[in-house]
């Protein structure tokens, strides 16, 4: 599981990495990186940690399936917030096709997409 510390509560936030973020889309999900983002509520954090959400619509699947995919995103991202800038905002938004996806496809969207937004990646 993410830790608390590590995710996306506030509506804000999520709107902030979506609409002012870069985005890097996979066959199976999106990923929207907004970097340098600092948090007003944070208690005197000098480096505010990396943050993550997570954005699973009815169109993947009934309530099982998207809280499947909610739980195996968030456990990807547990092993990848480190790979993160300080601050940073992350949204990944599944798409449709992840519901039918397993672990290890899922595990390679992400990584590709967070490669290409971290600059390891060509488009």
């Amino acid at each position: 599981m993410l830790p608390t510390e590590n995710r996306l509560r506030r509506r804000e936030d999520f709107a902030t990495a979506v609409r002012r973020g870069r985005r890097a889309g996979r066959p199976l999900l999106v990923v929207h990186l907004f970097r340098g983002a600092t948090d007003p509520h944070a208690p005197g954090e000098s480096a505010p940690r990396p943050r993550a959400g997570f954005v699973v619509s009815k169109a993947v699947g009934g309530a099982v399936v998207r809280n499947t995919v909610k739980r195996r995103l968030r456990h990807l991202m547990r092993d990848r917030i480190g790979q993160l800038p300080p601050g940073s905002l992350v949204v990944v938004r599944a798409l449709p096709g992840a519901g039918d996806a397993d672990h290890a496809q899922l595990a390679r969207d992400l990584d590709a997409a967070l490669r290409r937004l971290l600059g390891g990646g060509a488009r």
